[in-house]
């Protein structure tokens, strides 16, 4: 997931001064869409007062060094998304799959979660009822458990029903070396499966397509797909799932982070033909509509086909394909070689395509 260890990397090696900001500049949607208005936020507000060597590596859970524990993974993530059910999900499952996805893109073994609750006066037991459950039955597909909760509740109109944080640990196994900087040029690109299932269910479950879509949700924990690539090869470089900001972003922010290039074959990406026609019909492009269940992987040439091939036995690798390879340039951008063989530039989300959609 994107957070505050989702931009690109920051180096501080002393005092730290913040960008001057604009007199009375404000918050705006776009800046919680994953996209360039989030980066620019994080690093020019968050990064700088709070630099330090973890947080500096850009990635999507901070990995720390414990004595006589190995390396940990540690990530949190909040989730506001509207409705609160969806087609194939809801916002309790959204809360653990995010943050055991954010642990596993370390290839971390996700272990305990923490939950908080911000809840709006006037909520209905039986509907946060309904949203807890759906958190244990996530937790158990996971194998992981929810140690650890707070609870708040806020006057009526002042939140969304139900907001939930969610924080996460994970142990990291020893011969594994997976962070946004290690992409490689030669290295070949997996996309688990195809794209655009989340963004385009949550927004139709708010009735604002204006006409039917039969998309569902793919909001799933990753843990165990990522677990059977490890064990099909250590050589994966880089672990992202494409939440806010879709593909296209996630594959930018890797770029970025390595200083290399990476091109996508327009032809190799899965969509849905559903989800295909809804972006056509609203002028929407699937490479920024937001994941829940995918995940990217720069893996070495070599070890790409055992690595497909261990997706392809799980449960939620079944559809992996290659789609794209990292170069040596240009460093920190992404071209889409489109079904016509022309290049075109692929760029980070401006600002806003779907508010609120995890």
């Amino acid at each position: 997931m994107s957070n505050i260890n989702g931009p690109s990397p920051v180096t501080m090696t002393g005092p730290v001064c913040p960008t001057p900001l604009a007199h009375r500049e404000k918050i705006v949607l776009g800046h919680g869409s994953g996209g360039k208005l989030s980066h620019d936020l994080i690093r020019r507000l968050f990064v700088p007062p709070l630099a330090n060597p973890v947080l500096n590596q850009g990635n999507d859970a901070g990995v720390v060094t414990l004595a006589g524990s190995g390396r940990i993974a540690i990530s949190t993530d909040s989730h506001v998304v509207w409705p609160l059910f969806f087609p194939g999900g809801d916002i309790g499952r959204l809360a653990v799959c995010g943050t055991v996805n954010d642990l596993a893109m370390m290839g971390a073994v996700p272990h305990y979660l923490t939950a908080g609750f911000i809840l709006e006066e006037g909520v209905e037991m039986e509907l946060l009822a309904q949203v807890v459950d759906s958190m244990r039955q996530a937790a158990a597909e996971a194998q992981v458990e929810i140690v650890a909760g707070d609870t708040k509740v806020v006057q009526r109109g002042k939140a969304d029903g139900v907001y939930i944080s969610t924080a996460g640990v994970g142990l990291i196994p020893e011969r594994l070396s997976i962070s946004g900087r290690n992409a490689q040029p030669g290295d070949l690109i997996i996309l688990s499966g195809p794209i655009g299932d989340h963004g385009i269910a949550v927004l139709g479950a708010r009735g604002e397509l204006g006409f039917q879509a039969d998309v569902v949700s793919d909001v799933a924990p990753l843990n165990h797909l990522v677990q059977a690539m490890v064990a099909a090869s250590p050589d994966l470089h880089v672990l992202r799932d494409p939440t806010r900001g879709g593909v296209a972003t996630t594959l930018n922010e890797i770029a970025q982070q390595s200083q290399v290039g990476i091109v996508l074959n327009e032809d190799k990406i899965p969509v849905r033909p559903a989800v295909q026609a809804a972006c056509e019909m609203l002028g929407f492009d699937p490479l920024y509509i937001a994941n829940e269940g995918k995940l990217l992987a720069v893996v070495a040439a070599a070890a790409a086909d055992k690595v497909l091939a261990a997706m392809h036995h799980t449960r939620y690798g079944e559809e992996a394909v290659i789609v794209g390879e990292v170069r040596a340039a240009p460093a920190g951008r992404v071209l889409l070689k489109t079904s016509i063989g022309s290049l075109r530039v692929l760029d980070m989300l401006a600002g806003e395509m779907l508010p609120r959609i995890c």
